[in-house]
């Protein structure tokens, strides 16, 4: 027994949409037994576009009844009853959240007429109800009300019921571990089933092979899956838009935190935003107060300004000189990590030789901030990370100049790397971002016995 739904709303996100209008089709076997439907009072404005589209006006809803007096009449009506709507993991979400601001829980078993045609009736054009009703050729009245959309899913339920695979094809998406009722309605089940469960990145693809959105997980698989369940409006444009889910495994959530973030840069998806956000860099600076002693401090680095060093996390940068203070004992105090005080006492930095207490030389102090800034400077230093490969018989590798990401690659387990001909044959260059830049300097800062030095000729 079957229950399709279809549903016209006010169109603001799930937490806001509210339903204009709702229809149902009760079927029993392969046969329509009974409708319903009415126009329902969202308590707010219905935005133009809205009208334009469905030719819903607000002045038609101010009568009709609220959705909390319609509830009990449409549990009743679909109680024990599949769910089906044309797209379900649209219209269902909002269906459960209206019941859910009456103070009840609405759970049906789901089926979607979008994923359940592309099984049935495979290589069509195009899936969206009206295309495929016209491919099918079923009857199309009224469309974008939800009586005439949800009547034309009926009768398109109806023709995958009487299809002599449709039974079986049903059953098959009902069973609780096919997933069917979870996945956008556009993707094909196979290329959801042929992820892994491993570290690396995901691609989702719309039907012309363009990249939506790049993603980074540990366990590909289930990062993936939570796309699904998301119930934000981004999210459910995104899975609405997704035909296509590729991947690339990395062996290392380190390797996977460089691909995903040059990939994002390579192909800019529309659905990626917090890394094309210009991040705040800061400066390590340099100045001299009126006693002449020297000063480091982190501050926000402006356009034009040269700094020591660039960061793009004030807490990289605070553990950043706070290393450089303690290598070179230098003074917390001069050096920043504590204000207001007269004497330093940072736990992290144990070791100041007394500048300020009065008990060490200006200038032997001087000196050794001069050399921890020396430190700085570049110095041909070619470093690499070893990292778990994609399987257990290579290992990843990272390569690192003076601090500069310049790529990565994949070596048998037993290759040794003993110079630079050797790392140059193995990596994949990449080009320098400052995203790149950012996840290394914060590795490094919290692991820095994991990087070694290659031999230079």
């Amino acid at each position: 027994m079957y229950t399709v739904v279809d549903i016209e709303t006010t169109g603001n996100g799930i937490q806001g949409n509210r339903i204009t209008e709702i229809a149902l089709y009760n079927i029993d076997g392969d046969q329509i037994t009974d409708s319903f439907s009415s126009l329902v009072n969202p308590g707010c404005e219905i935005p133009a576009f809205i009208t334009g589209l469905t030719g819903i006006t607000t002045a038609m809803v101010r009568r009709a009844p609220t959705f909390e007096a319609l509830a009990p009449q449409i549990a009743a009506f679909c109680e024990g009853r599949v769910f089906v709507a044309h797209s379900v993991n649209f219209d269902y979400p909002i269906v459960r959240e209206e019941f859910a601001r009456t103070g009840q829980v609405f759970q049906r078993k789901k089926l979607c007429t979008v994923r359940l045609s592309r099984k049935v009736f495979p290589g069509l054009r195009s899936y969206s109800l009206g295309k495929l009703c016209s491919s099918l050729e079923i009857p199309l009245r009224d469309r974008h009300r939800a009586s005439g959309d949800a009547h034309a899913t009926a009768l398109l339920l109806q023709r995958i019921l009487r299809h002599p695979q449709g039974g079986e094809i049903v059953r098959s998406f009902l069973n609780a571990r096919s997933q069917e009722g979870t996945l956008p309605p556009g993707l094909p089940r196979a290329s959801f089933q042929r992820l892994p469960e491993a570290p690396g990145i995901y691609y989702f693809k719309d039907q012309g092979g363009a990249i939506l959105y790049v993603g980074k997980a540990i366990n590909l698989r289930k990062r993936v899956l939570g796309h699904f369940y998301d119930t934000a409006e981004k999210e459910r444009q995104l899975c609405r838009a997704t035909s296509e889910i590729d991947f690339e495994l990395s062996g290392s959530d380190l390797l996977a935190l460089l691909m995903e973030a040059v990939a994002i840069k390579r192909h800019f998806p529309p659905f990626n935003q917090a890394q094309k956000n210009t991040r705040p860099a800061y400066g390590l600076f340099l100045y001299h107060d009126r006693d002449g002693i020297a000063h480091l401090a982190i501050n926000r680095l402006r356009k034009g300004q040269q700094a020591a060093r660039v960061f793009y996390s004030q807490a990289d940068a605070r553990l950043f000189l706070e290393h450089l203070c303690t290598e070179y004992q230098l003074c917390a105090k001069y050096c920043h990590l504590q204000e207001g005080v007269e004497r330093c006492g940072h736990f992290r930095v144990p070791v100041c030789q007394g500048i300020c207490r009065g008990e060490e030389p200006l200038a032997a102090y001087n000196a050794r901030v001069a050399d921890a800034l020396h430190s700085l400077q570049p110095s041909g230093e070619h470093l690499i990370i070893g990292e778990k490969g994609r399987n257990a018989e290579e290992q990843g590798i990272i390569w690192i100049e003076d601090g500069i990401f310049r790529g990565y690659g994949f070596v048998d387990r037993d290759r040794s790397l003993d110079g630079l001909p050797d790392l140059e044959a193995v990596i994949e260059p990449q080009p320098r971002y400052p995203e790149t830049d950012r996840i290394l300097e914060a590795y490094l800062l919290k692991h820095p016995g994991r990087a070694r030095r290659i031999r230079v000729e």
